[in-house]
């Protein structure tokens, strides 16, 4: 069946609610636990060494209210985990247990819930993020990366691909840095006729995403992709967020998707965090997203359980 049939599983949220609910940062909530992800496989190096881990946090984040959760897959790829001595079957199918743990934590958390009509049965996103992510220096903010179509698409559709096989409700491309690489992960969707993704890209302020390109265009590039679900920003600080939420609406027809850090400034080159983190003024900001059009809400780095309690107690 084509997907131009069937209703994706953002809009058949959407349909009955007012705001979609993703999860929160997944790595640095791992650090909070004691975790050390200073590893160039970040979240994903804890497939290896406590995937259980990795499920309870899923779980924690549907039980304060997410609609959706995004799996362990951002920086795990076949050529990253080759760096680790893992070859592609074995890494392919560490990438599809990040599908499989998401899925758990849903399913058991569900019979929890004995289907409760308050609320929507949560979706799992399988995370694709940026070339710059495996590059693991900060590449994902700039996108100028010097690389061709041909190579990105090779890197990205072996993970696409695993994603899609174990099931994941559709795929979160996140962290875009640049208009090239949107457009080849877009291409690569093609291959997998029935599956959705979302397409959220870095910043470099509230008008440009990082390689300098306007949000307006790029809204205006995937406004008639049907296979892209929804358009909008991640791992951004909120003002700027805010600011292109608001040049995404009046670009784009579709749903609109932000989920921005917790209000700290990620220093690439120390790889550290600056600034105070808020749950209450996270959950305010939220309205305003809201009334400039976001539809699709949660958070990104250095964000926990507790902003997404209290996002689901806003808009539930």
């Amino acid at each position: 069946m084509s997907n131009q049939l069937k209703l994706n599983p953002i809009d058949a949220i959407l349909q009955i609610h007012s705001q979609l609910i993703i999860d929160g940062a997944l790595a640095t909530e791992l650090e909070s636990h004691g975790f050390d992800l200073n590893d160039p496989l970040w979240s994903a190096s804890i497939l290896l060494e406590k995937p259980e881990a990795i499920e309870k946090v899923h779980a924690d984040y549907f039980r304060a209210g997410a609609d959706c959760a995004i799996t362990a897959s951002y920086q795990a790829t076949v050529d990253g985990f080759r760096k680790r001595g893992i070859e592609k079957p074995e890494a392919l199918e560490l990438i599809k247990k990040t599908v499989t743990l998401a899925k758990q934590a849903r399913d058991d958390f569900w019979k929890e819930e004995k289907g409760n009509s308050n609320r929507p049965k949560p979706i799992v996103a399988g995370s694709v993020g940026p070339y710059g992510a495996y590059l693991a220096d900060g590449s994902e903010y700039v996108g100028n990366y010097g690389v061709s179509d041909k190579q990105l698409a090779d890197f990205h559709f072996p993970r696409i691909q695993a994603l899609v096989e174990a099931g994941a409700d559709l795929l979160a491309f996140e962290t875009i840095p640049s208009l090239q690489e949107a457009k080849v992960l877009a291409s690569l969707l093609k291959e997998f006729p029935d599956t959705w993704a979302w397409l959220s890209f870095s910043l470099k302020d509230g008008e440009t995403i990082s390689d300098g390109t306007g949000i307006e265009e790029c809204a205006r590039v995937f406004n008639d992709d049907e296979q892209i679900a929804a358009i909008g920003v991640n791992c951004a600080p909120i003002p700027a967020a805010e600011k292109a939420i608001s040049v995404l609406s009046r670009n784009t027809d579709k749903p609109i998707i932000a989920y921005p850090n917790s209000g700290e400034t990620y220093n690439a080159e120390t790889k550290t965090w600056h600034g105070e983190k808020g749950c209450c003024a996270f959950d305010e900001e939220s309205v305003i997203w809201y009334e400039a059009g976001a539809r699709i809400i949660g958070g990104c780095c250095r964000t926990d359980p507790g902003h997404i309690e209290a996002l689901a107690k806003r808009w539930r």
